[in-house]
């Protein structure tokens, strides 16, 4: 990508995929670090001496922090063209993933957490928008689905590393600091990255026209979107609630609880790559497949039955793989090339603050009865069919306005 001369179609393609294969080693080893600390924290916090109301508040702070930021940081990716900057930023935040071992108090961990959460939101509009250039070639289906296979990856070792680093020191400790090893990995492979691609922006603009369906709008354009994805977002049940229910009803072990998890994000990779494929060929279409997804969660993941709650469990293993490819390949195709990290920063905030909304009120919901929980899914994913509709609309509008 140094020289003068645009690259032939098939080295374009190979450019391409080599950013997204870099990326998406950058991205599994930051994933190992991130979600192997995350599946301890809250006994950690305990350890420090934190209440379970403290717990709570510091991983729904973290987790909104983490997607409202990302307004204003795909803002300034969008002005800058600071790409390879914030990505460098972001990933090296996870530092506070090792310091955690060096802390003598909740409130000091707590902050780190934060801290952890806010490198996220710097690196993720940078990231995506690279991701969004280099899957021009190859299909945004295929390019994201890979990305997201490889970072879901990382969610499954990191936290069997850190088990395993805890049962064998024998405290949390040493486990934080030997996340420090793949945080290593993580910087040689993105200055690899950044070398081998310095100008992610090039792979997009040398690239043929924009494929058919794509409306390349500005930022108004992405209301029905938006909407969509907090609909179908506010009904989308989270891991944590459902483990929850596992353990109240006495569905299964506790050991079983982590290792039904680690299933349903190995069943996440695989639907995120054949996900991906399908995107490519069916487009925007392919979104309607998320009510229907969230709607057999409410209703498998809380029954009473071991053999439901295992399929709600990987069904929600399904839709983890489905929601960023999709919709991270979505945001590429009907956005400007301009306005492509303001939109993953919308959206991504709209995403989060969705999630955590309806986690919120799921939460509540469930003191009271899981039919309650059944009916406002149902309630809020007809509503995201609705707006299924209205986004087909608008798209079909573009189209013909083409």
């Amino acid at each position: 990508m140094t020289g003068s001369r645009s690259p032939s179609s098939g080295a374009l393609k190979a450019i391409s995929f080599r950013l997204i294969l870099l990326l998406g080693a950058v991205s599994l080893c930051g994933s190992l670090v991130s979600n192997g600390a995350r599946s301890v924290t809250g006994p950690y916090l305990d350890l420090l001496g934190a209440s379970a109301a403290v717990v709570g508040l510091v991983a729904g702070l973290g987790e909104f922090v983490g997607y409202a930021l990302r307004f204003a940081t795909g803002v300034y990716v969008d002005q800058s063209r600071h790409y390879w900057t914030m990505a460098l930023i972001g990933y090296g935040l996870l530092i506070a993933i090792p310091l955690l071992a060096l802390v003598g108090s909740w409130e000091a961990a707590a902050l780190l957490i934060i801290l952890e959460r806010v490198g996220k939101a710097i690196r993720t509009p940078a990231r995506d928008t690279m991701l969004s250039h280099a899957t021009t070639a190859v299909g945004r289906g295929w390019g994201f689905g890979v990305h997201k296979a490889l970072d879901q990856i990382g969610a499954i070792i990191g936290p069997i590393t850190l088990a395993a680093a805890v049962y064998l020191t024998g405290g949390y400790g040493q486990g934080f600091l030997i996340l420090g090893v793949p945080l290593v990995f993580l910087f040689i492979t993105l200055f690899a990255a950044r070398t081998a691609v310095p100008k992610p922006r090039r792979l997009e603009a040398s690239s043929a026209p924009p494929a058919p369906g794509s409306t390349a709008g500005e930022i108004p354009d992405l209301l029905p979107y938006a909407t969509f994805i907090f609909l179908g977002m506010a009904g989308f049940a989270n891991f944590p609630l459902i483990s929850y229910h596992l353990k109240a009803e006495a569905i299964l072990p506790d050991a079983g609880i982590p290792l039904l998890y680690a299933l349903a994000m190995v069943v996440s990779v695989i639907v995120a790559l054949a996900t991906g494929k399908i995107y490519d060929r069916f487009g925007v279409r392919t979104l309607i497949i998320i009510p229907v997804i969230s709607t057999l969660i409410s209703i498998l993941a809380f029954a009473s039955g071991a053999g439901s709650v295992f399929a709600g469990a990987l069904i929600w293993g399904s839709g983890i793989g489905i929601y960023e490819t999709v919709i991270r390949a979505t945001i590429a195709d009907v956005t400007a090339i301009d306005r492509r990290g303001q939109a993953y920063g919308i959206l991504n905030a709209v995403f989060g603050t969705a999630w955590f909304t309806g986690s919120v009120v799921m939460g509540v919901l469930y003191e009271i009865s899981v039919i309650h929980i059944v009916a406002y899914v149902l309630f809020v994913e007809i509503l995201a069919v609705i707006a299924y509709i209205w986004m087909c609309r608008m798209q079909q509008g573009f189209n013909r306005a083409a």
